[in-house]
């Protein structure tokens, strides 16, 4: 239980990250602070949701874009997080294409990094304190 709520943060984590820089790279990506979290939320649940479903359907209808299941499964979170709430606009289809790389490029590296390098310490010191704790 623990692991999936570091999960959950992590996510969100790393989804307001990518936000913010996709704003601060791309120029047409705007970010409304006043609906930033709930465009984070959304994008993060979204993503979730999505990326599961892509994967069945290009595993069986179109095998040989597996790889890309992550960039199409951003950009429809990235399409319901803008449809949703109005933290987030992107304008233009180019601007579309990089945010989605972007934001799928940070989230997939970031994700990583933390649950592989903050996480996965923190509950492996939290497993030896408990096993060091004499119990009564």
């Amino acid at each position: 239980m623990i692991r999936f709520l570091a999960n959950v943060v992590v996510n969100l984590v790393v989804s307001a990250v990518a936000f913010l820089v996709a704003w601060w790279l791309v120029p047409g990506v705007v970010v409304r602070i006043g609906g930033f979290i709930t465009a984070v939320a959304v994008f993060t649940v979204a993503q979730a949701i999505l990326a599961p479903f892509v994967f069945n359907l290009a595993r069986r209808y179109a095998n040989a874009v597996l790889g890309g299941v992550g960039i199409v499964s951003t950009l429809l979170a990235l399409l319901v997080a803008t449809l949703v709430s109005n933290g987030l606009t992107i304008t233009g289809f180019s601007t579309w294409f990089v945010t989605a790389l972007l934001v799928w490029l940070i989230t997939a590296l970031g994700g990583w990094l933390l649950m592989a390098y903050v996480v996965d310490r923190w509950l492996a010191r939290r497993k030896a304190a408990r096993r060091a704790a004499p119990t009564a």
